[in-house]
């Protein structure tokens, strides 16, 4: 039966107008993604057998283009509009940060942080450069690593805050791994660079590191 034949309150476009994108299952949001099914499937159908295949949706955003274009009903077009879904969201987050004080909007932050590095499959060390009022003048991605590791040179930290005319910064990085517990070169690195960006007058904030879940903030674990 076509999507088109259901009654109104369980077609999925119907139901998002109506009850809000959030009553929506994983699979009948993925289908109004998709918009069509194909020969003996409609989209809903369609969007559970490809959530089924990948695992979970996440799994399926986060699927690299090979990967993404073997599955049934997808391919470049599809993988397109789905990154280009994916990056409206995230500078939705950053517009959302820099209207706001970092410190005022927590919860912001690790939005932020978890969709811009949870993804990424190697780890990543960035910045959030604030102004004297905490809030975001820019997030850079500054180092890039291996699945375990990212050389930093506070050096290099250092040079971006200046650049920024930043008064404090947050830092971050992500774990490919999943686990955000934070090593003890990554409390030994936090604490090289508090100390160098003391020198400049640029206050640390707080670390967060990004993993499965929420991400960790050193801060609220008393290690900074």
């Amino acid at each position: 039966m076509s999507i088109k034949d259901w009654p109104a309150q369980e077609r999925p476009r119907e139901k998002l107008l109506e009850q809000g994108a959030q009553a929506l299952t994983d699979a009948e949001l993925l289908a109004i993604f998709l918009r069509t099914g194909v020969a003996g499937k409609s989209a809903v159908d369609l969007a559970r057998q490809l959530l089924g295949e990948f695992g979970s949706l996440r799994a399926l955003l986060e699927a690299d283009l090979a990967a993404f274009s073997t599955h049934l009903g997808l391919g470049p077009a599809k993988f397109s509009q789905l990154q280009a879904v994916l990056e409206m969201g995230r500078r939705h987050l950053a517009e959302g940060l820099r209207r706001d004080s970092a410190l005022e909007s927590p919860q912001q932050v690790r939005d932020y942080l978890k969709a811009r590095l949870r993804h990424e499959p190697h780890e990543i060390f960035g910045c959030l450069f604030l102004d004297t009022r905490h809030r975001v003048l820019a997030f850079e991605a500054l180092f890039h690593g291996t699945i375990d590791g990212a050389s930093v040179y506070p050096r290099q930290v250092v040079k971006r805050a200046l650049a920024h005319n930043a008064a404090a910064v947050i830092l971050t990085h992500n774990h490919p791994s999943g686990i955000a517990e934070p090593s003890h070169a990554d409390r030994l690195l936090t604490t090289r660079l508090k100390e160098a960006l003391a020198l400049v007058d640029v206050r640390v904030l707080d670390h967060f590191i990004v993993g499965d879940g929420e991400p960790l903030s050193m801060v609220e674990y008393g290690w900074l």
